[in-house]
């Protein structure tokens, strides 16, 4: 079967042909339709994130994917269900994030991530999995289905933000997203007219106009900030100070800008990933506006099935254009690489490996 990989060595995605997967006891045969690319993917790619499978030479990449079960196998699966796969599985038996349902809260060298660190991804015609790490989804999710993982990442960023403010009334009306790209118009769309409390919304990034993503911003309803002209420590100047600030860029200034951007008892949620980078800060001032604002900021990576559960909704809720906007390519598996070129256009790009 075709499989995407990255080669021990290479930094370029390329296709192979490897052996089916026969499932384990236990174990169903999936048939992948649709895997999302996203940044960890070229992250993984370039060897910036994550590792090979132990033994393997290459790693099949892709942690987005949707598919249909093609062989239950004994399982309690219906064959032909659609589902979505979780991309966490613990190292070793017993392992207790995984057993009470938290393996996003799992801490480093407890877990292993299909397509990105110690495990297979799921760009290939066929993968396998215990039904606990499936997730269904309705028949309609075919094509959108793959973007179920990525809000699910922002569905745990907002329980938690609700969850550090949990001690006091806190409503939210005014959300700002830093990232332009998929994951943060992914969020932002939850945020301006989804099933959250934000009246208000801005989205932060560095494009001119004409551009795809600041058009579905504005069509979204959301405020573009150029962050050229108007830097995350003076939006809250320029524009307005922000209830809930989501950080979705890897710009390790942003997370201590965050603090500067925050009104009184707001929380900032960080999931990008940056590389080293040591600079100066005035951890002085940021100390005090954290303790005398009530201000939080917390660190958010992965996800539970209750937040695929969650993102299922949110994805029901967009509005019907958002995932034709959102997705600016679909490639076939014989031509996957290009998926993986970027241009001024590039939003989000699939490899398509079969349809229902």
């Amino acid at each position: 079967m075709k499989a995407v990989v990255v080669q021990q060595g290479e930094t370029e995605p390329t296709v192979v042909e490897i052996d089916e997967p026969t499932p384990d006891p236990g174990e169903a045969l999936l048939r992948t339709l649709r895997v999302g690319i996203d940044g960890t993917d070229h992250e993984v790619i370039e060897g910036n994130h994550g590792g090979f499978p132990d033994g393997d030479d290459y790693q099949v990449l892709g942690h987005e994917a949707v598919a249909v079960v093609a062989d239950a196998n004994g399982t309690d699966l219906n064959e032909g269900q659609l589902v979505v796969p979780t991309v966490r599985r613990p190292r070793e038996e017993g392992n207790e994030y995984f057993e009470r349902g938290e393996p996003d809260m799992a801490p480093d060298g407890q877990y292993v991530e299909r397509g990105i660190v110690g495990a297979h991804g799921y760009m290939a015609e066929y993968f396998t999995s215990a039904p606990r790490y499936l997730v269904p989804v309705p028949d309609a999710f075919a094509e959108s289905g793959f973007l179920v993982e990525p809000i699910s990442n922002t569905e745990k960023a907002l329980e938690h933000a609700h969850a550090t403010r949990s001690a006091f009334e806190w409503t939210p009306e005014t959300g700002l997203v830093l990232g332009n790209g998929p994951l943060g118009l992914l969020t932002l769309a939850m945020l301006e007219g989804g099933r959250t409390d934000f009246s208000r919304t801005y989205c932060l990034g560095r494009r001119d106009r004409p551009d795809p993503t600041i058009d579905i911003i504005e069509r979204l309803g959301a405020t573009y900030v150029d962050s050229r002209e108007t830097p995350v420590s003076v939006i809250s100047e320029v524009h307005e100070p922000m209830d809930f600030v989501y950080e979705a860029t890897g710009y390790a200034k942003h997370a201590f800008e965050t603090v500067h951007a925050l009104r009184s008892n707001g929380v900032g949620a960080l999931l990008g990933i940056p590389e080293d980078w040591t600079f100066e800060i005035d951890g002085g001032a940021l100390h005090r506006e954290l303790v005398l604002q009530n201000k939080a900021l917390f660190g958010s990576v992965n996800s539970n099935v209750r937040h695929y559960e969650a993102a299922i909704d949110s994805l029901s809720a967009f509005p019907d254009w958002l995932v034709d906007d959102l997705v600016t390519g679909v490639h076939e598996p014989a031509a996957a690489p290009a998926a993986f070129e970027t241009n001024d256009e590039t939003i989000k790009t699939v490899v398509e490996f079969d349809t229902v």
